[in-house]
């Protein structure tokens, strides 16, 4: 329908007729993909039932029939041209469902063939309902703006609902192997959300392929963020973002740069997608195939570590992780996991801007060497988030490998090869820092080095990284107040620059609400498991926290309601204490007044 089409006297009335049309036809494919997802979804969980399925896929069909005509007609009505690749591409698309709903009701009608081979028949069909899907939920996410919530309440909320649709789906019968209570898939679900790793059921024996590959999912997106991840399929589908949704974005991936938000969107999604490939294809490569019954699920085993890895989850296909016999001695494929960790851990905001400071440098020598310009000096852009973060890792990787190399030396470490535990102290130092992995007997570690992993744990990794815990800038930023105020400064300075005020507060909140959070967290665990001791419930509680996963196998022993409570530390550990304290308390206007100061004895 035209503009100037007759339906209306007014052809200001036709305008308006058409844009309200094409938005309802927008919001009718928009809920048509979710039904046909949540049925897709519905039927592989309930895949050993024939005739669900069989019900199921009829609603399926009829939707999936309604959904290639809305596509066709919102085309239409919207006046596209059929010249535009997109629009073509568009009706192909709706096409094809119209037909695969034709195709797929007849053959569902014929009770003589399995409905769950017909169901199978169609893997291109699921493949479009899947992109459809993530196409829609993208552009969905653009419209978070419109509810009017402060970015932290709706960073919160995306993790909440998230956890409960992963809880929804690993209660599917088709996910475990012998079921599982809703409790026990909430706790998983947290946990690989909030990219944890903590486990009270085995991941390779009570979960089923489809029920790790939904484990993976929920690391994945949980590591980058729900809003971050759907953000970037908003924008790959509609090819552009609104100012509304580049300022809400703004503050999930720390860039101030308004301007440089979309290409920083697209540089982390990048950089995870290359970084994953590149982790998997080494473990594959150094990953003994006589371990694996098949090519594919020796390459599921490195896709579902290295993504693991990367997200810093410490989820594992082994029982005993990777100290599982066959893989504890492979050393070079640990070292590749614990180089991926580091990464994942770094945080996005440092990759960023070694990477704006490498291009610069290449561009500039590259234009020297070819046109001849005078090679322009390239200031240094690393910021001091960036320095304190690079040497706040550095010295507790430093330390951490030292003191694991002199504790271990009797426990873990005796009797293996100086390159064995070479790996085995450098991996020790890098898995506390919320990774969760281990190639070790957790339960044989000294208690020297129990206690130092708390400490590890506790700071966790770098800010805005796929980690948890307190982070490494913030602690930098305490240890050097503590240091300015023992010298007798007024001002804490560091390469150079001085560190506000506001970000000194921020830091000793974000600490006194971090102990506040772990020692209520072991206090009520003591109380509802008061069978286990202490410094095992600390450890849970600590690595609970820090996001880290690691644990003296107490796990699979606590209680409902120490489960719970495990659940909430993870979750506080994620997404930031400070951050829901922001989310939930009301914002106080400027203070144009300065009451008269007076001192308070400290010591």
């Amino acid at each position: 329908m035209k503009a100037n089409s007759p339906f209306f006297s007014n052809p200001d009335q036709n305008l308006i007729f058409i844009k309200n049309l094409v938005l309802v036809l927008e919001q009718a494919i928009r809920y048509l993909s979710f039904g046909t997802f949540g049925l897709f979804i519905y039927q592989l969980g309930y895949a050993s039932d024939p005739d669900k399925i069989r019900i199921t896929s009829g609603i399926f069909d009829v939707i999936l029939f309604l959904l290639g005509l809305v596509i066709i007609g919102r085309d239409l009505v919207s006046g596209k041209s059929l010249k535009d690749k997109r629009t073509i591409f568009e009706l192909i698309v709706a096409v094809l469902l119209i037909l695969s709903a034709l195709i797929r009701w007849r053959a569902f009608g014929d009770l003589s063939e399995d409905a769950l081979i017909v169901s199978r028949k169609y893997l291109f069909v699921n493949i479009l309902v899947i992109l459809i899907f993530i196409q829609e939920l993208g552009k969905f996410s653009l419209l978070v703006n419109k509810l009017k919530l402060s970015p932290s309440l709706v960073f919160i909320l995306s993790f909440m609902i998230l956890i409960l649709i992963g809880a929804a789906l690993l209660s599917l019968p088709r996910s475990t192997t012998a079921g599982i209570s809703f409790i026990d898939a909430l706790f998983t679900s947290t946990s690989a959300v909030c990219v944890t790793g903590l486990a009270v059921l085995d991941t390779s024996k009570a979960f089923t392929p489809f029920g790790q590959i939904i484990i993976m999912t929920l690391f994945q997106i949980g590591g980058l963020g729900m809003m971050t991840f759907t953000t970037f399929f908003g924008f790959f589908f509609k090819g552009s973002l609104s100012i509304e949704n580049t300022l809400f974005l703004r503050d999930y991936i720390n860039e101030n740069n308004v301007g440089e938000i979309t290409a920083t969107l697209i540089k982390i999604i990048v950089f995870t997608l290359l970084v994953e490939l590149f982790s998997a294809i080494l473990i594959y490569v150094w990953t003994d195939d006589a371990l694996f019954s098949s090519s594919g699920q020796k390459w599921f085993f490195a896709s579902f570590h290295a993504i693991s890895a990367f997200c810093n989850a410490g989820f594992s296909t082994l029982s005993s992780g990777l100290y599982e016999p066959g893989f504890r001695e492979l050393y070079n494929m640990h070292l590749v996991v614990a180089i991926t960790i580091i990464l994942g851990g770094i945080g996005f905001p440092v990759f960023i801007n070694y990477y704006n400071y490498f291009f610069r440098v290449i561009k500039g020598a590259f234009r020297a060497k070819v046109y001849g310009e005078a090679y322009k000096h390239t200031p240094r852009v690393t910021n001091i988030n960036t320095r304190l973060v690079m040497y706040t890792t550095g010295a507790l990787l430093i330390v951490g490998f030292v003191a694991y190399w002199y504790f271990e030396q009797d426990y873990t470490l005796k009797g293996l090869s100086p390159y064995g535990k070479f790996v085995t102290a450098f991996f020790g130092s890098v898995t506390p820092r919320t990774a969760g992995f281990n190639t070790v007997d957790m339960t044989a570690l000294s208690v020297p080095t129990v206690l130092i992993y708390l400490i590890l744990m506790w700071i966790g990794a770098s800010p805005g990284s796929t980690g948890g815990g307190l982070k490494t800038s913030t602690f930098a930023v305490a240890v050097l107040n503590t240091w300015s105020i023992a010298s007798g400064r007024t001002r804490v300075e560091i390469f150079g620059r001085q560190i506000t005020a506001e970000t000194l507060r921020k830091a000793f909140a974000v600490i006194a609400l971090s102990f506040l959070t772990i020692g209520f967290g072991v206090f009520l665990v003591t109380i509802f498991n008061p069978e286990l001791a202490l410094i095992d419930v600390a450890f849970e509680i600590f690595s609970a926290f820090g996001t880290v996963g690691l644990s003296l196998g107490i796990t699979p022993k606590l209680t409902t309601a120490s489960k719970l409570v495990v659940s909430f530390v993870m979750f506080l550990g994620r997404v930031g204490t400070l951050t829901i304290l922001v989310a939930i308390t009301r914002k106080v206007t400027e203070q144009r007044y300065k009451l008269p100061e007076e001192t308070v004895f400290i010591t």
